[in-house]
């Protein structure tokens, strides 16, 4: 197996409300099939599913699926931009569960749940830069 994630999918309960959403923090929508919503990431895509239909589709039963203990992240080039991130996520419907701040690591970073309860970090890493052009991210940089 290569080491890489080609789609990551969140199962939605509400298709509508977390399409909005995303579109809300300017991201845009991918051509696809119906019941599925798709956004093009950098050498990846995000995907929205039906709760139900994601179960249906595993074959265990929807209350199973849960929330584990997974975060998703959003890397910025500066603290400044994690701010402003913050309060677009938080306009657009998100839940603010900690205020962007400086973390032990020297870096700088805050969480929110999306409309649905997928948590994402988004956070300033001084010491893994973005990519010239296209802002890849790069665990320490390399």
């Amino acid at each position: 197996m290569e080491q890489r994630i080609s789609l990551i999918t969140l199962g939605v309960r509400d298709m509508t409300r977390a399409t909005a959403f995303y579109e809300a923090l300017g991201w845009t929508r991918a051509p696809g099939h119906e019941g599925v919503v798709a956004f093009d990431l950098l050498g990846q895509t995000l995907g929205l599913f039906g709760l139900e239909e994601l179960a249906e589709d595993i074959g265990v039963p929807v209350e199973s699926l849960g929330h584990g203990g997974l975060t998703l992240a959003h890397n910025l080039g500066s603290r400044a931009e994690v701010d402003g991130l913050l309060s677009r996520a938080e306009a657009a419907g998100a839940t603010m569960l900690k205020p962007a701040q400086e973390v032990f690591w020297d870096g700088y970073h805050g969480y929110f749940a999306d409309p649905e309860g997928h948590i994402w970090e988004i956070a300033h890493n001084p010491f893994s830069p973005l990519r010239e052009g296209d802002h890849a991210f790069r665990w320490e940089g390399y």
